[in-house]
């Protein structure tokens, strides 16, 4: 259901709904909590997240019920490569696990006029985040799309942060008719 440019969804438990819409400045501190309560995800300072509610609105997306932000995805058209949505952050709050909310968050996502005409979604996930692997895999699975892993950040290169390496995952081509 769409309600004032917001989506809305109904929450299986019979909570509030959820909504889903482009974070504003605002959000930048709840942004930071949601991440720091999400590991293994990297916890960023506040002001990189003021940056993406303020620079990336149009590329980022944040879930709310009434009582508070439960999730957001965090992503960019990496510049010179339109056709791109590099995905940088999922957070889902422990309360909204299960429910599907990371796909539903990344399929409104690539349906915004903002991220047409992608055709391809990459992202890097360590080997040891199996949450995210599931998610990617199930995105690419829903657009009829493969994924094709290789490397891209090596272990060595995050220096004395003992970080394990990124591996870039490029899901694609999307096909049009799978967006919508």
């Amino acid at each position: 259901m769409r309600a004032g440019g917001l989506t809305q969804d109904p929450d299986p438990s019979g909570a509030s709904p959820v909504r889903l819409r482009p974070p504003r400045r605002a959000d930048g501190p709840a942004l930071h909590a949601l991440v720091a309560h999400c590991p293994p995800l990297d916890l960023n300072s506040v002001y990189l997240y003021l940056l993406l509610t303020e620079h990336f609105s149009q590329t980022c997306i944040v879930a709310e019920d009434d009582r508070g932000v439960l999730g957001m995805v965090s992503a960019y058209l990496p510049p010179g490569r339109d056709d791109v949505l590099f995905v940088w952050q999922v957070a889902v709050h422990s309360r909204a696990r299960g429910l599907g909310l990371g796909l539903r968050m990344l399929r409104q996502l690539l349906r915004r006029p903002g991220t047409r005409p992608v055709r391809w979604v990459e992202t890097t996930v360590g080997p040891g985040n199996q949450a995210s692997r599931r998610l990617f895999a199930r995105l690419a699975s829903q657009m009829g799309a493969p994924v094709h892993e290789s490397a891209l950040f090596e272990a060595a290169l995050f220096g004395a942060d003992a970080h394990a390496a990124e591996p870039l995952l490029r899901i694609g081509p999307l096909s049009l008719s799978a967006v919508n």
